[in-house]
């Protein structure tokens, strides 16, 4: 069984950057793709991004293109979420997902979900 936590969430003001990470236990991160997602107060969960295992598929919501980036530190079985130019509309609990499927990471079905960390944009 995949466990993910997730670190790196906090209060930022806007314009600002945070780096959030996912580590694994139990699994090697390789063989699967790992998506991220997030949840604003009163709003639904929206994918934010997601990485294939191999790490040369990576696609991004529209909302994010050019601010946020992932990537993968495989040594430390661990997959970051880079964000920049944060705005106030980033603001809300962010989740890391895990799941051998690629089509599933990209619908949002992942068998393995993390408990989130809370990310806060404001002035």
């Amino acid at each position: 069984q995949v466990h993910l936590v997730e670190s790196g969430g906090g209060l930022v003001q806007p314009g600002g950057s945070l780096r959030l990470s996912c580590t694994a236990s139990g699994v090697t991160l390789d063989y699967y793709t790992i998506g991220w997602f997030r949840q604003a107060p009163g709003k639904e969960r929206e994918g934010v991004g997601y990485m294939g295992s191999i790490g040369n598929s990576i696609h991004y919501a529209d909302f994010v293109k050019g601010r946020f980036t992932i990537s993968r530190d495989n040594a430390k079985n661990t997959v970051f979420l880079q964000m920049n130019s944060l705005e106030p509309e980033d603001t809300g609990v962010y989740y890391c997902a895990a799941d051998p499927s690629e089509d599933n990471a990209r619908m949002g079905s992942c068998s393995s979900w993390g408990q989130g960390t809370q990310v806060t944009v404001s002035s």
